[in-house]
């Protein structure tokens, strides 16, 4: 399968997605709003367009892959390009929308899947819920969901972290987060391509939700850094978005891209992540 993708926002994510279809002939545009990342984007497999800024080419587009986040008032590919869309609705078959599983807010740690009612805290969960619904709403146009959870991945995670001064460890008993490596947001995406189920909404995470010490641990082990000190939550000096993350603890379940897009995950924990990006 080949076609021509469209990606709004084509950061951290597109990119990898646009690394595995640019091989099999897909051609790729990707929007920017940085004129400094388009060599980035070339480097992916995708031409770059600065956008806002230049007005979106979709003839010819098979393919729409939406990464940008919205704000209060909604979508911002929608607000420019909503009628424009709709009227090539039947153009397109397959359209992707990226959103988080922030979406569930806090269940105290039990588990959540996509029959779980959105019932997010934070604002910006709030916002993907407005965003996803503009989406779906639109008639005719094959959209499909993907709540990712926390991204990590070569230049991302708890690498990283590592090398920031003053790394700690943040405890809070009993929190835990889902995570996915950014390989594996790929193949979901491009699994759902080959096989579109207009409407579907899908978890993308791995196995293993656990705690974040757990994780910036056994990142340090494997350099052979020192364990970075633990600090308490309510102790913790924390920005006010770090903070809101751990107001929602939840394990997030992923029977779907498996059962649905018959998806087997390269890094079903974090271990496993980890060590490929160490090797790496």
């Amino acid at each position: 399968m080949t076609g021509t993708l469209f990606s709004f926002g084509h950061g951290y994510s597109a990119q990898a997605l646009s690394r595995q279809l640019k091989p099999k002939g897909w051609r790729i545009f990707g929007t920017t709003r940085d004129p400094a990342q388009s060599p980035a984007i070339r480097a992916a497999g995708a031409e770059p367009v600065v956008w806002p800024g230049q007005v979106p080419a979709l003839d010819g587009v098979t393919h729409l892959l939406i990464s940008t986040s919205p704000k209060a008032d909604g979508d911002p590919v929608l607000a420019v390009l909503r009628d424009e869309i709709a009227r090539r609705a039947a153009q397109f078959a397959w359209v992707g929308y990226l959103s988080t599983t922030a979406v569930y807010g806090d269940h105290q740690g039990d588990w959540v899947d996509e029959d779980t009612p959105p019932a997010p805290m934070a604002e910006r969960g709030r916002w993907r819920v407005q965003a996803e619904q503009q989406w779906l709403e639109i008639p005719n146009l094959p959209t499909h969901v993907f709540r990712l959870a926390g991204i990590y991945g070569p230049g991302r995670g708890p690498f990283s972290k590592l090398k920031r001064a003053g790394m700690r460890r943040i405890i809070k008993p009993g929190q835990v987060f889902s995570r996915i490596h950014v390989d594996d947001i790929a193949q979901v995406l491009a699994a759902s391509m080959a096989g579109p189920n207009p409407g579907a909404i899908y978890n993308v995470c791995d196995d293993e939700p656990v705690p974040p010490q757990d994780v910036i641990a056994y990142a340090a082990e494997l350099q052979g850094l020192p364990l970075p000190p633990a600090v308490p939550f309510d102790q913790a000096d924390l920005t006010p978005m770090a903070r809101s993350f751990y107001n929602e603890n939840k394990r997030v379940r992923n029977d779907r891209i498996k059962s649905e897009l018959g998806v087997q995950l390269l890094y079903p924990n974090y271990r496993v992540g980890l060590e490929a990006l160490m090797a790496g």
